[in-house]
Order: C-alpha cells, then sequence, then structure tokens
C-alpha cells in the first residue's frame, strides 16, 4: 500500500519529501511531484514531511485517481533523490482549491 501525492504538491511542489525517501521513489514532473506505487515501502516517513500536506496513504477513501496518475506519471518523468528549489509563488499556490486544472504532464529535471 503505497503512498500518493495529490493535488496540494501542485504548483507548490515544496520537495522536503524527496530528502527522507529512503527508497527514492519520487518523480518529478514540471510543477507537481508522484510516487511510483511499487517502488514505495510504506514507510510513510514523506508524509510528514510534507509542507503542503499533499501525501496520503493510498488507504484514504477517494484517492483513486490519484494513486492512477501518480502510476502513470512515475514511469515517464525523472527521478527525484535531491530536495531543488520549490516555486518561488510554492506559498501562494498552497491550499488553493481546483488546481488539478493547472496539472502539467511535462517532465521536471529530476536529480
Amino acid at each position: 500500500m503505497p503512498y500518493v501525492v495529490t493535488e496540494n504538491c501542485i504548483k507548490c511542489k515544496y520537495m522536503d519529501c524527496v530528502e527522507v525517501c529512503p527508497v527514492d521513489c519520487f518523480y518529478e514532473g514540471e510543477n507537481m511531484l508522484v510516487i511510483h506505487p511499487d517502488e514505495c515501502i510504506d514507510c510513510g516517513v514523506c508524509e510528514p514531511e510534507c509542507p503542503a500536506e499533499a501525501i496520503k496513504p493510498d488507504t484514504q477513501p477517494g484517492l483513486e485517481s490519484w494513486l492512477e496518475l501518480n502510476a502513470q506519471y512515475s514511469k515517464t518523468w525523472p527521478n527525484i533523490s535531491e530536495k531543488g528549489e520549490a516555486p518561488a509563488d510554492g506559498k501562494e499556490w498552497d491550499g488553493k482549491p481546483g488546481k488539478l486544472e493547472l496539472f502539467s504532464a511535462e517532465p521536471g529535471e529530476g536529480s
């Protein structure tokens, strides 16, 4: 049972979670991160590190579409194992509803 990156990561992309992941299962998109569900060991250390509270256990109801999005993009986006620079306006986007329409399928830079 993996953890899932959800909507609030979009345009925030803080990356604090990347530093603590023992298995490097994060992948970077242009404006959010995702977790590879087959690589996540369900340790949970990433969840409390996310300032945007965008990481949830996949056992929470209603996350099926986010699990699918994480699985899909973790196959094509580059792996990220080092914390990068968060977007300058990330704090302004934290907690705003309706961010899914701002999602970019473009890959990030990775590390």
